[in-house]
């Protein structure tokens, strides 16, 4: 299973995360992940519907619990983890998964996406 991970702002747009998504080459996830704070950001809720990919929220708890490779100061200030995206990505494909990408941002920087691949338990 593959998982696309997402942290963005609470302005993105479905632009922003294709974007984010389309820079992992022509992969197509099986989910897409984000907090579950902004699970239901309309953007997100919109583009996860185009992809027809399951929806997993990840809890603070489940953020702060994955060591990423990614370590961005102000995410770590906020979030307690260093990428939202690649925490998200490991989070939701279980306990073996593996990164396969670290994050990339959107070109207007209001969506980053990093994937993973695991099987979700």
């Amino acid at each position: 299973m593959i998982v696309a991970g997402f942290g963005f702002r609470g302005a993105v747009t479905e632009a922003a995360l294709a974007d984010a998504l389309a820079q992992m080459g022509d992969v197509v996830p099986d989910v897409l992940a984000a907090p579950d704070d902004k699970i239901d950001t309309p953007a997100f809720r919109s583009f996860a519907a185009k992809t027809q990919a399951q929806v997993v929220p990840v809890t603070a708890e489940a953020l702060q619990s994955v060591h990423t490779p990614t370590q961005a100061e102000r995410i770590l200030e906020k979030r307690g983890t260093g990428s939202v995206a690649e925490a998200c990505a490991l989070a939701a494909a279980g306990p073996k998964a593996a990164l396969l990408t670290t994050r990339h941002i959107s070109s207007d920087r209001m969506a980053t996406c990093a994937l993973a691949k695991g099987e979700r338990a």
